[in-house]
């Protein structure tokens, strides 16, 4: 049992201790002989060392490493049951099991353990509404296949072979490529950092763990933090952190919201395959694993649909873009450095002449499409965008190529099509190739954009009720006043961040979404 500075975890023996240390060594050189496996086999062959004669021994010198090491597994369990402390975790962890009260999980949670082994507090099984409950079953559609002769009996013996090849690509380092943290080596490696991420957030923020079970059977691993007062308004909102591609909420963007002055209470989950998570970070894993986070927020946690609003960074925006399509209710979303598409990025990292290969494996099984997902939201929406962002451009340093101004751009060509005609697209994108914010102010001010004008335009377009996107607004307008609403707009949905993409984000730059008020001549 791994101690934690801060946190009272069981005490390790004198024998515990080593043997411990002796089986994580041994299962780190596992892991890399796993993910060297190919290459090491191939350096085998070609030295000769793969044959009868060779491996006899070979498999002699593996059993006698397997004896010793279930003998040092005995060790370890022998140490274990003479640590008063461990006895003392394995009494609270049977009694948190038989009735998981709020004083026992209170104790249970200044412990570290196998998250396998935690109490589960929710499962999607609980949920009585059907509205909700549907949401996390219904699958994640691929591209739309052809018709005629390309569903023939010849086509597909033809694209068998790539389909096969796709299948292997996703299920062996695509996955692994596109979500690093699900490497058991870099989880091992960044362990003593998640630790501590996760002693202090139960320390200093009274955090609280929890085991929920997705619809697909993964476990995952979130983490509560409360900030409600009664009487009060603090703590209300709750903000439901999505995490990057390395990303764990140990020590991951749910920072930035706790960090805003008790404002709100937050919610982070890791995703499957990372830190307590189970399964693999697939598509509709992920958007499983989405669902139940939501589902235990509003059944379990106590929060309404309309006072949650989900915060992304990176590679999260896949999984926030398909909560707000899937629960229209949600407040607001904020996406931080996040893109449109996965395909784009994807085919920048690959030889070019993988194209077609690497087309059909991202849409048939690493799908991210954010902008389709986003498209089918109505509420307010806060894109955050890098000005040096190296990972989510497809050109070195290129603002342009970053892959957050599609994001926008398709956005605002949804909601307000006769604004973002080709005019309003032209200065958007100059607005866009600002990389600081003195330009930013200086193309903004060449067009002479007028802000209270522009809300009196938007707020006469609906007087007195909601009117669903997209709008018909800027129609019978000259083109001066579509330039003036496109730069508004655009400064309204998106806020530029000097600096890379891996920089965490403050808090100060932190912010609630824009949302047009109708009563009063302002955006909150």
């Amino acid at each position: 049992m791994d101690q934690v500075t801060g946190m009272e975890l069981p005490g390790l023996g004198v024998w515990e201790k080593h043997t411990d240390s002796i089986l994580g060594w041994a299962s780190a050189l596992w892991s890399l002989s796993y993910y060297s496996s190919p290459l090491l086999l191939c350096y085998l062959y070609r030295k000769g060392y793969i044959c009868s004669s060779k491996l006899v021994p070979v498999s002699q010198y593996v059993g006698a490493v397997l004896v010793c090491l279930l003998g040092v597994a005995c060790l370890r369990g022998w140490g274990r049951w003479n640590n008063s402390e461990y006895l003392h975790f394995l009494s609270i962890l049977e009694e948190t099991k038989n009735k998981p009260t709020p004083s026992n999980k209170k104790k249970l949670k200044c412990y570290d353990f196998d998250f396998s082994y935690w109490p589960l507090d929710f499962s999607w099984t609980e949920v009585s509404n059907p509205k909700l409950s549907t949401a996390g079953v219904s699958l994640l559609k691929p591209e739309p296949k052809l018709r005629g002769a390309a569903d023939s009996v010849l086509h597909s013996v033809r694209t068998l072979p790539c389909h096969i090849i796709s299948f292997l690509i996703a299920h062996s380092f695509g996955r692994r490529m596109l979500y690093p943290g699900s490497v058991g080596l870099l989880q091992r490696a960044m362990r003593p950092m998640l630790l501590q991420g996760q002693a202090r957030l139960i320390e200093e923020f009274d955090g609280q763990r929890n085991k929920l079970v997705a619809c697909d059977g993964n476990e995952i691993d979130t983490m509560f933090v409360d900030r409600r007062k009664d009487g009060e308004r603090t703590g209300r909102t709750l903000v439901i952190c999505c995490e990057g591609n390395a990303g764990f909420y140990e020590v991951g963007c749910m920072n930035t919201p706790l960090s805003h002055g008790g404002d709100y209470s937050v919610l982070g989950w890791n995703h499957p395959g990372f830190g307590g998570s189970t399964g693999v970070p697939f598509p509709q894993n992920e958007a499983n694993a989405m669902d139940v986070v939501i589902q235990f927020a509003i059944h379990k946690l106590g929060f309404e649909i309309t006072d949650i609003v989900i915060y992304a960074w990176s590679i999260g925006g896949f999984t926030a873009s398909w909560a707000v399509m899937s629960y229209p209710e949600i407040q607001s979303i904020v996406l931080d450095a996040s893109f449109d598409d996965l395909l784009p990025l994807a085919l920048k990292v690959m030889p070019n002449s993988w194209r077609p290969l690497v087309q059909h494996t991202v849409r048939q099984y690493m799908n991210l499409n954010n902008a389709e997902q986003l498209l089918k939201y109505q509420g307010p929406v806060l894109l955050i965008r890098r000005t040096k962002d190296e990972i989510i451009t497809t050109g070195p340093e290129d603002i342009m190529s970053n892959r957050g101004n599609d994001l926008l751009l398709k956005l605002l060509q949804f909601r307000y099509p006769k604004i973002m005609t080709d005019e309003g697209v032209r200065v958007v994108r100059q607005w866009l190739g600002s990389s600081n914010p003195i330009e930013e102010a200086s193309v903004y001010s060449g067009y002479e954009v007028d802000d209270d004008w522009c809300v009196t335009v938007l707020q006469s377009y609906q007087p007195d009720r909601e009117v669903l996107f997209p709008w018909s607004v800027g129609e019978d307008m000259d083109s001066d006043g579509r330039r003036q609403l496109a730069l508004f707009l655009a400064r309204k949905y998106m806020r530029n961040f000097e600096t890379t993409h891996c920089t965490p984000l403050p808090a100060s730059e932190f912010h609630s979404p824009w949302r047009l008020n109708r009563r009063m001549a302002d955006w909150m």
